[in-house]
């Protein structure tokens, strides 16, 4: 368990100093016009971490119910929610999942980055919500896993 601490404290730590080296302008001149998707990509991995550090206090300590069955999650969990923030920015940019009907372009980019915290913090249901945009707009079908984890009353 304090390996999982450890790892997840370094990959924050990681998060922050990039987030800060973004703020200060220290992106390289080459990733310059991706900067807000690295960002949303970034506030997914804390809503990652977030969510697994708090699963590692509840199991641990409240719930006495440390398994480690479990160990794999903790280590792809946070990974999975970065890929998920920086694919909330996709999803946006392209109309697909509306937050505001107005332009303001600060208000916007809060917007995006809150959006991405909570698609790296609940990485499920935003897979789920995707899927659900997917078939609607394209008619695609939702993963077995989705139709097999018993949520899909739609079968």
């Amino acid at each position: 368990m304090k390996k999982i601490v450890a790892y997840q404290i370094i990959l924050l730590l990681a998060i922050i100093a990039a987030a800060c080296a973004i703020m200060k302008g220290l992106l390289p001149a080459w990733l310059e016009s991706v900067h807000v998707p690295i960002t949303c990509a970034l506030a997914g991995g804390v809503g990652g971490i977030t969510y697994c550090l708090r699963g590692v206090y509840l199991n641990a300590c409240v719930r006495k119910q440390w398994d480690e069955t479990w160990l794999p999650w903790y280590y792809i969990r946070p990974i999975v929610s970065v890929i998920c923030g920086a694919v909330s920015f996709l999803f946006l940019k392209a109309g697909l999942l509306v937050l505001d009907a107005t332009e303001k372009t600060d208000s916007s980019l809060l917007g995006f980055y809150a959006l991405a915290f909570i698609a790296g913090l609940n990485v499920d249901k935003f897979v789920a919500k995707l899927e659900d945009i997917a078939h609607a707009t394209w008619g695609i079908e939702k993963s077995r896993t989705s139709k097999d984890d018993g949520k899909d009353k739609e079968k």
